[in-house]
């Protein structure tokens, strides 16, 4: 399993996410190495990667939290998430996706 959590500097959210991810990425066993981090810099490379703002997690290339209809940009992502909108996937919709991912 691959995972990715692109983000901009200009985001607050993206270092809550890193945390998430790395804790429920080591309670599933999965290697820490196996996160990658993808500063995104420009509006260009929003657009080429189809970046729906910061944080986006990718789980072997999937964004599993994607939104069709949301703008392409530079911008922090809202997540509705079991407590109301966040700025970070919960624990419990991370641990869910990429317990989902690890057996496939």
């Amino acid at each position: 399993m691959d995972v990715a959590l692109l983000y901009f500097d200009g985001c607050p959210n993206w270092k809550t996410t890193e945390s998430l991810l790395l804790d429920v990425m080591g309670e599933l066993g999965v290697a820490s190495d196996k996160l990658v981090l993808q500063r995104v810099e420009t509006p260009e490379e929003a657009a080429a990667l189809s970046f729906h703002g910061s944080p986006t997690v990718l789980v072997d290339g999937v964004d599993p939290f994607a939104d069709p209809n949301a703008a392409v940009g530079l911008a922090c992502r809202l997540y509705p998430t079991e407590t109301g909108l966040a700025g970070s996937p919960s624990r419990q919709q991370l641990t869910q996706v990429l317990r989902s991912r690890k057996y496939r």
